[in-house]
C-alpha cells in the first residue's frame, strides 16, 4: 500500500480552503490527486512514473497545472499562514540545484533558473515568523544575491517589530526599509564597517536559525530539494505545498 500524507483531518481542511476559493468544485476524487501531487513532491520521480493508485499521471499533473495557474495552492498557503506571529521576522536565502529535466521551457523568460559556481540554480529567498514558520517567500536565479530582494520581503510580509538576518543583508538601504516599516533591524555589519555591532541584540540573533531551519524542512520533499519543474510558476506551487503542508498541523485540533 501507498503511504500517504492526508488525514481525514487535514483533507477537510484543505478542502474547506480550496471550495471557499470559488475556483475548485467538490470532487471525491480531489483527495487522491492530491495525495499524488505530494507524493511527487516528496519523492521528486517524474510524472510519468507515478503509481497508477493516484489516478492516471497526465490527470494528477493536468490538475496540479491548472490549480498552479489559477493561484489554488499559493491561495492555501496564504490562508494558513494570516495567522503568523510577527513579533519576528527572520530573512534568508537557499540555493536548490536544478536538474537537467528543468531546462528547455518554451518561454523567453529564464524561469528564475540561473548560473551559478554549482551549474544551474534556483534560489529560495525566504521570511518566517517568530516560531519558524513561513509568512513570504520570492523566487530568482541562484546567482542572485540575498541582498537584493530583502526589502520586497520585509515590504510583503506581516509588520513585524525586528527584522532579523545575518550579513548578507547587511544594508543601510536593508536598515531603512524595516524602519519605514515600523521594524527594528537585528543585522550585523561586516568587520571593515566604520560604525561596529555594538547596538546588535546578539541574543535575538541566535534565534536566526528559525529560518535555516525551515528550509531543512522542506528540502526533506525531493522535488523542493532538487528542482525539476520547467516553469517557474510551477515550482513556485511546489514550493508553497511545502510551506502549506508545514502550517496544516497548526489548524488541527
Amino acid at each position: 500500500m501507498l503511504r500517504t500524507m492526508l488525514t481525514d483531518a487535514i483533507w477537510q481542511k484543505l478542502s474547506q480552503l480550496m471550495r471557499h476559493s470559488g475556483r475548485v468544485y467538490n470532487k471525491p476524487e480531489h483527495r487522491m490527486t492530491f495525495e499524488g501531487i505530494l507524493y511527487r513532491m516528496r519523492t521528486g520521480l517524474p510524472w510519468r512514473d507515478l503509481p497508477s493508485d493516484f489516478g492516471h499521471w497526465n490527470t494528477v499533473f493536468r490538475r496540479f497545472n491548472l490549480w498552479s495557474k489559477k493561484g489554488i495552492i499559493d491561495l492555501l498557503f496564504k490562508c494558513l499562514s494570516k495567522n503568523s506571529d510577527v513579533e519576528w521576522l527572520f530573512l534568508d536565502g537557499t540555493i536548490v540545484r536544478a536538474h537537467q529535466h528543468s531546462s528547455g521551457a518554451a518561454s523567453k523568460d529564464n524561469q528564475a533558473i540561473g548560473k551559478s559556481r554549482g551549474g544551474n540554480s534556483t534560489k529560495i529567498h525566504l521570511a518566517v515568523d517568530s516560531c519558524g514558520l513561513p509568512v513570504y517567500f520570492e523566487l530568482s536565479g541562484g546567482q542572485i544575491n540575498d541582498v537584493s530582494h530583502a526589502n520586497s520581503l520585509i515590504t510583503h510580509s506581516p509588520q513585524s517589530e525586528y527584522v532579523v538576518a545575518d550579513k548578507g543583508y547587511d544594508s543601510e538601504a536593508v536598515r531603512k526599509c524595516s524602519e519605514n516599516n515600523g521594524a527594528i533591524s537585528v543585522i550585523p555589519r561586516r568587520k571593515n564597517s566604520k560604525k561596529g555591532n555594538e547596538e546588535m541584540d546578539w541574543c535575538l540573533y541566535k534565534y536566526r536559525h528559525l529560518v535555516e531551519n525551515a528550509f531543512a524542512r522542506i528540502k526533506h520533499f525531493r522535488a523542493i530539494a532538487t528542482r525539476y519543474d520547467k516553469l517557474e510558476q510551477n515550482y513556485a506551487s511546489m514550493v508553497n505545498l511545502a510551506f502549506a503542508m508545514m502550517w496544516l498541523p497548526m489548524w488541527i485540533d
